[in-house]
């Protein structure tokens, strides 16, 4: 059965690209999750003015995400916690500590952006990824200190 995707689907193919897919797997997964349409001439009109605002959406996207990265890699977070006296923290910095902290400074970031492999567990100075959309990322500098 051909099918027009809507949506980006992993290990098929990219919005807009008419494929082969088997019927049952059109008809149970791809249809109802509106993730694809039946690939008629009218669907495929529909589709590619879909994909058009899209693209003209993304676009906007992009270029307020590279002027927020400009922003954003010149600030620097301090966050206090507790901590013993070998610089080990009392608990750990994780991204929704630094999202907090970028929301005290007016930049409104969600939590999932920001990238840490893992909770930051001692003091010091340390840059944390931020990936602000899928083409744009920056560095924002966290320094870790002790609680007086």
């Amino acid at each position: 059965m051909d099918i027009i995707l809507r949506e980006d689907v992993e290990k098929l193919g990219n919005r807009g690209q008419v494929v082969k897919v088997a019927a049952g797997y059109a008809r149970n997964y791809l249809l109802p999750k509106r993730l694809a349409v039946a690939a008629t001439d009218s669907n495929k009109k529909i589709v590619e003015q879909e994909r058009q605002a899209h693209l003209r959406k993304e676009a906007v996207l992009k270029t307020e995400s590279e002027d927020l990265s400009k922003l954003l890699g010149a600030v620097t977070i301090t966050i206090a916690r507790k901590a013993g006296e070998n610089g080990q923290l009392f608990g750990s910095v994780t991204a929704s500590d630094i999202a907090d902290a970028l929301t005290a400074q007016k930049f409104n970031i969600d939590r999932r952006k920001i990238q840490l492999d893992e909770a930051i567990r001692a003091l010091g100075d340390y840059k944390v990824t931020v990936r602000l959309h899928r083409e744009v990322s920056t560095d924002v500098n966290v320094s870790v200190v002790a609680e007086a």
